[in-house]
């Protein structure tokens, strides 16, 4: 330990790994197909959560959840079918006020939610990374004025679908969380 920072390091194994996908999907059987509902929630959550004056690296975490929503919101992205279910059943759980550890404990509430986004974002690594390119391609487009640059659309079809290799891939290697048997999560 240096100055006044405490590092704190756990690895999940394959059962504390399938722990936290079975509280993933009854939240996912909850939420009653409302999408309306999950993002609302979501966005309460975050308020309630920066509230109470979290941990720094709660805070960190919580906005690993602004790029998920923005995909699902995006027009231009045009996220559908199973892609828009997966980011969807991801995000649930942080609309669910039963999660793990009940939000309103002080100073632990959010834990579980810091690990849980961790772990939906090593699960959605294909998803965030397309999506952030095609945001950085809409950037540039309205910069750059978008000579000699793919359309939107063609944009779009490309990252979706180097999304769904890598996705395909990914899952082939970790069974569909993102971190495999011993993923390790660290907070600094």
């Amino acid at each position: 330990m240096s100055g006044d920072t405490l590092k704190v390091e756990f690895e999940l194994s394959e059962n504390d790994l399938a722990f936290f996908k079975e509280r993933l999907d009854k939240a996912r059987d909850n939420r009653a197909d409302d999408e309306q509902m999950i993002i609302e929630g979501i966005a309460a959550m975050k308020k309630e959560a920066i509230a109470a004056n979290p941990p720094k690296f709660v805070t960190d975490r919580l906005e690993k959840l602004d790029p998920l929503v923005n995909m699902v919101r995006d027009e231009d992205w045009k996220l559908s079918g199973e892609d828009r279910k997966r980011v969807l059943d991801a995000l649930a759980y942080f609309a669910d006020p039963d999660d793990l550890i009940p939000d309103r404990i002080p100073g632990i509430g959010y834990i579980d939610d810091a690990i849980m986004i961790d772990l939906v974002s090593a699960g959605l690594a294909p998803e965030l990374d397309a999506y952030a390119d095609f945001v950085a391609h809409c950037e540039d487009l309205a910069e750059e004025g978008g000579e000699d640059k793919p359309t939107l659309e063609e944009a779009r079809k490309v990252m979706q679908s180097r999304m769904h290799r890598r996705r395909k891939r990914s899952r082939s290697l970790t069974g569909g969380f993102g971190g495999g048997p011993g993923f390790a999560i660290r907070y600094f």
